[in-house]
């Protein structure tokens, strides 16, 4: 597969030929930064660790540049962070047992450019070779910037393939803003009980991020936990650790359907369910 960016790579940890090791993909998780998968999609990662018939693929869309640093990391300058992220996100694909991880390389200035379309085309590419069931992206009311074009450029690039290219759902999932603020019945739990240990390791790796300044292994892990005690009020806890998910798949079966009108549907119905207990309560 050609790829637009000359060190954009594909990389499959157990040595499968390419082209097959995209083609056995079931669950794909499609992010702005590495890390972003571990804390994002690991529904997808757990479903297929481990199982002979399911495999997860990650897709790393940016390069990396321009995290802060600190620490032993506080004089790398933005290569050297690329590259040491290359390879943290590489071991988390070798431990995960990742079908394979692909790096984009594109730089997050690009990927925000809505008239530069070679994101797009790569993230085409690789979803229509692996055509997986499911794809993990970022939610369309995260607050970083680059997750939203990152997640606006996954849509538009599956939006791109055949129908029956297209996966079959399509999840919207917890970095930069979580989702427990929608109404109950627009969330989809992710229950994520199996393999904590490989859950919790996985973001770990990512040692330029969590000693560089973000504690980001206690932030994920918490987070779940916490939405799994407090997703329910009035039961015990059925669960460990929960993220919760956005529902995107309308959004790639009609493609008629405005973006932003849908996103803001969820937004509405939250205000809705907010402004009925307070006039009932009142």
């Amino acid at each position: 597969m050609k790829l637009h960016k000359d060190n954009a790579e594909i990389w499959v940890p157990d040595g499968t030929p390419v082209d097959k090791a995209l083609a056995r993909t079931t669950h794909m998780g499609i992010s702005a930064h590495q890390d972003d998968i571990e804390i994002m999609a690991m529904e997808g990662v757990l479903k297929a660790f481990g199982q002979p018939d399911l495999w997860f693929t990650g897709v790393v869309v940016t390069d990396g540049a321009g995290s802060d640093r600190i620490g032993i990391y506080k004089d790398y300058t933005n290569e050297e962070m690329c590259a040491i992220r290359r390879i943290e996100q590489k071991k988390a694909a070798f431990v995960g047992e990742y079908s394979a991880i692909a790096l984009l390389d594109h730089s997050s200035k690009e990927v925000r450019d809505s008239a530069n379309n070679k994101p797009v085309e790569d993230l085409a590419a690789l979803v229509d070779a692996c055509s997986p069931e499911v794809v993990y992206m970022h939610n369309l009311a995260d607050k970083h910037p680059t997750h939203i074009a990152t997640a606006l450029r996954t849509i538009k690039a599956i939006r791109s393939l055949p129908k029956d290219k297209r996966p079959k759902k399509v999840y919207g999932c917890e970095v930069w803003r979580d989702l427990d603020w929608m109404i109950d019945d627009d969330k989809k739990p992710m229950v994520l009980d199996s393999h904590e240990n490989i859950a919790t390791s996985l973001v770990g790796l990512f040692d330029s991020q969590v000693i560089g300044g973000k504690r980001y292994d206690l932030a994920t892990i918490g987070r779940r936990r916490a939405h799994a005690t407090y997703f329910e009020s009035h039961k015990a806890d059925n669960h460990t650790m929960i993220n919760f998910g956005m529902n995107l798949t309308p959004l790639i079966e009609d493609d008629s359907l405005d973006i932003t009108e849908y996103v803001l549907g969820f937004i509405k119905r939250f205000s809705d369910e907010v402004e009925g207990n307070l006039k009932k309560l009142a």
